[in-house]
């Protein structure tokens, strides 16, 4: 396939240029480089504005149908875009969860009357929303979720717990996973609900981590109600619903992950081109890996979504996640001493936060251990491991 990008394209990529910048002058400037790793929570209503802001010009849920607000964009024009966005350093993005999990899974699975209720306030930012998956021994192995979903009459009444959820503290609403049937196991007796998160049934206490920030949260559930007309699908099919939303999380903001990717590789560069002295040919070649690494990285992302990776596709988030800690641990060695200055009176740097932040990636959104199990499975036919057959 023919990963490179038309002449059209290109035309496109220059509007998108002239767009973000035009929109990160005056006031909204301060914005510019905030909301990145270790700094989710940085001014967030300035953040919520501009992304207004750009859904005011129609920038906004590009890839959606023009029928349901969108700008029916091609797959390449909307990596364009994302790859602007990072390149211009616009910030951290607060609608993403409607945008690119929720918004298309109901365009594709959800009732006319529920798409005509939520896809318009996405598009406008109006409702934020947040994603109720993860719960403490079900995060990776996400068929083991046991927050229950008791059905009387036209509503639903959840019970249990949720973690790791980003933003729930900002969020108007949450799609979550629940068991619907007690007496089922594993990915049967699942329905997906969306619910308000602003009612007595929901507490959500942020967790604070090590960079000082509490992005994620853990939610309870303690006879939290859900409507019936608000369920994605049938009663039951909530496991599909949710494959269906995780199918969308691997979309084209992959390509602006890399370039944001990029710029902190650029950060370690000019880290190491200062530092001088301390800095020997052992560090001079993991850089040149880290670079070398990135450029097939984008590669391969660019066949992932034109559909020619095959199940080469599996070990995307491996790969990713694995690099970006591998950066992050560059990132201390290239600062030596200076990397451990911590405490009051010393802010975390750029680099420092990249660090503690870059932790989880091999933890979050499927942990390395599951995804190379998945990669064993699937890909390579081997027989599943004993835990995972229970």
């Amino acid at each position: 396939m023919d990963l490179r990008f038309s002449d059209e394209d290109e035309v496109f990529r220059n509007v998108v240029r002239e767009v973000l910048e035009s929109a990160l002058q005056g006031e909204m400037a301060a914005v510019r480089g905030r909301g990145g790793p270790g700094d989710h929570e940085g001014l967030f209503d300035a953040r919520l504005a501009f992304e207004r802001l750009l859904s005011d010009q129609g920038w906004n849920c590009l890839s959606w149908p023009r029928a349901y607000g969108g700008r029916a964009l091609s797959l390449m024009q909307e990596v364009i875009f994302f790859e602007e966005y990072a390149r211009a350093r616009a910030p951290g993005r607060l609608g993403h969860i409607g945008e690119t999990l929720l918004g298309p899974t109901l365009i594709a699975l959800g009732s006319e009357t529920q798409k005509k209720r939520f896809l318009p306030s996405i598009v406008a930012l109006d409702e934020l929303w947040c994603q109720g998956f993860s719960e403490p021994g079900a995060g990776s192995d996400l068929a083991a979720i046991r927050t229950r979903a008791e059905r009387r009459g036209d509503r639903y009444f959840l019970h249990g717990q949720k973690v790791w959820t980003s933003h729930a503290q900002r969020a108007d609403f949450c799609f979550v996973l629940a068991r619907s049937d007690p007496k089922s196991v594993r990915h049967a007796g699942l329905t997906m609900l969306m619910m308000p998160m602003r009612q007595a049934g929901v507490t959500v206490r942020p967790i604070v981590q090590l960079t000082g920030e509490g992005e994620f949260c853990e939610v309870f559930f303690d006879h939290a109600e859900a409507a019936v007309a608000d369920r994605i699908g049938a009663e039951g099919d909530g496991w599909k619903v949710a494959m269906t939303i995780l199918t969308f999380e691997r979309g084209a903001s992959t390509l602006a992950q890399q370039l944001q990717f990029g710029a902190e590789l650029d950060q370690v560069i000019a880290a190491a081109t200062a530092g001088g002295a301390h800095i020997g040919s052992a560090i001079h070649q993991r850089i040149a890996q880290a670079h070398m690494e990135l450029a097939a990285m984008r590669i391969a992302a660019l066949r992932m979504l034109s559909g020619s990776a095959g199940v080469a596709g599996l070990t995307h988030k491996l790969t990713w996640a694995s690099w970006h800690r591998r950066l992050g641990e560059l990132a201390m060695d290239v600062l030596g001493c200076g990397g451990d200055a911590v405490g009051e009176g010393y802010d975390l740097s750029a680099l420092q936060r990249l660090f503690l932040f870059s932790r989880a990636d091999t933890i979050y959104a499927g942990s390395n251990q599951i995804q190379r199990s998945i990669i064993a499975e699937r890909a390579l036919g081997l027989p599943k491991d004993p835990w995972r057959q229970k």
